[in-house]
């Protein structure tokens, strides 16, 4: 079971890098280097809604059958990016890419919190830590690879093997009712809120959510801000997420259950998770960029340099539990974020005359940091419920760092094409030190986020060291207060 999680995460893991050192070259062939912040977003954006659709079926359905979607789903997309003809049509299937990965993601986390304790999944998550590590060396390789002597498109038919056999292992190996027995909280799954799905409030927030992205990233581009449609657009979203709030209310069973807003924990690991997702994907989208364009470098070296990021997080990450049991979620999270906080402060002086070192140690700094924090926070909202809502709380984390991830590259896209003006239209004639500043913002931007995140951790309610096993919700929502 634990072979077919691991083989589903790498799915998502793999994915997030390995496009990034290949932009360069999909933008040769298809062109449309303004349009390249779309391929990551609308795969966030398809991610970021449907991550509470699928956790929501998950605590109605079972885990195993939305899983099994999810992967259907992922593959279906990977072979449509690999035959994609435009950068309109690639945008496109990184959506379908994304309602896969929407139900990917959260399903593995949370089939690890049915299945193990607390405590033991201090043990398993530096398994699946593992997979990161594996997948931050072989997406960025893969992806310079195919790159540099075969074809971009090949970074995508890649998936097809892996998700075979990630469904074959996880249709075969898990055992639904295992994870139902871990539970011990009462709750049956499959029995219970049988409610009607509140489509009505994801395709209201699907809606809004696009609209933000759409108003960000094409605002100045697209369009004037001080115009009809720049501020429009932004104010239509403004009173959707107002009319989401209200379905939300009103929705037997919400596809964002508001009453988890309510507590401290949930507000607090969900804000981090928002601001690691925005940290990682403008990290993913610029550097391998930055490298190859300000620096000379090949695509091969970029994808080392971007690799340092995500060896880091796992080398931490699968040690993040030992930590956690002795010193508390909290103080680990904290311990974390002020790394990140370090390792994004050594991204300002980079420039045009920088070296890919420099750049990966920063890098790995942060990916230090991020799997200090990442873990210990979706853990902790994992263990404030129960069976019944395990699904739904893991799935507002993950649907809070996509949709961080989505506006956060919105935004960056936005600040790097006003500052390259109409030279970033087809990526040509930008000059390396032209591109140095532009990216010089980005990193500002992620050092704003780095704050945010350590302000967030440092909010999350004290625990104790010692954790409750998993199948013990506490009914306050928050972990136990240190005595």
């Amino acid at each position: 079971m634990l072979l077919g999680v691991m083989l589903s995460t790498a799915l998502v893991a793999i994915d997030a890098t390995v496009i990034a050192t290949a932009v360069p070259s999909v933008v040769a062939e298809l062109g449309g280097f303004s349009q390249f912040p779309w391929l990551f977003s609308a795969y966030l954006l398809a991610q970021a809604v449907t991550v509470p659709v699928f956790g929501k079926l998950a605590d109605v359905f079972g885990r195993k059958p939305v899983m099994l979607v999810g992967i259907g789903l992922f593959l279906v997309g990977s072979v449509l990016c690999g035959a994609a003809w435009s950068m309109e049509s690639l945008i496109v299937f990184r959506a379908v890419q994304g309602l896969g990965a929407g139900a990917v993601q959260p399903m593995s986390m949370t089939i690890i919190g049915d299945v193990y304790s607390v405590a033991e999944r201090a043990k398993v998550q530096g398994y699946v830590a593992s997979v990161w590590g594996v997948s931050s060396v072989v997406g960025p390789t893969l992806g310079g690879v195919f790159s540099e002597y075969t074809s971009w498109r090949w970074i995508f038919y890649i998936n097809i093997p892996l998700c075979l056999v990630a469904a074959a292992a996880i249709g075969w190996r898990f055992d639904e009712q295992r994870g139902r027995r871990t539970g011990q909280d009462g709750d049956e799954p499959g029995r219970k809120r049988r409610a009607p799905l509140d489509l009505l409030g994801a395709s209201v927030l699907t809606v809004a959510l696009t609209l933000l992205v759409l108003g960000v990233l094409e605002g100045g581009q697209a369009w004037p801000w001080a115009s009809v449609p720049g501020v429009g657009v932004l104010v239509a979203d403004a009173l959707l997420l107002g009319v989401f709030v209200l379905v939300e209310r009103r929705a037997a069973d919400p596809v964002v259950p508001l009453h988890l807003l309510r507590r401290r924990l949930i507000v607090t690991t969900s804000a981090a998770s928002a601001c690691i997702g925005a940290v990682l994907l403008a990290l993913t989208s610029y550097v391998p960029t930055f490298v190859q364009v300000s620096l000379g470098a090949g695509p091969l070296v970029a994808g080392f340099a971007l690799a340092a990021l995500t060896i880091g997080w796992p080398i931490s990450a699968s040690q993040s539990g030992r930590v956690y049991l002795r010193v508390g979620m909290r103080t680990t999270a904290v311990v974390g974020a002020v790394v990140v906080l370090g390792g994004c402060a050594l991204l300002l002086p980079l420039g045009s005359s920088s070296s890919v070192l420099a750049v990966a140690g920063a890098s790995f700094a942060i990916g230090l940091g991020m799997g200090l924090t990442a873990a210990p926070t979706l853990i902790a909202a994992q263990a404030a419920v129960g069976w019944g809502e395990r699904g739904v709380v893991t799935g507002l984390s993950m649907f809070a760092r996509s949709a961080g991830s989505a506006v956060g590259i919105a935004v960056f896209g936005a600040v790097v094409n006003a500052s390259l003006g109409g030279r970033s239209a087809e990526g040509a004639g930008v000059a390396p030190g032209e591109l140095a500043d532009a990216v010089h913002l980005v990193f500002l931007g992620v050092l704003a986020l780095a704050v945010v995140l350590l302000v967030a951790v440092v909010l999350m309610p004290k625990d104790r060291p010692a954790p409750r096993s998993s199948g013990q919700p506490d009914p306050d929502g928050d972990l136990q207060a240190s005595t």
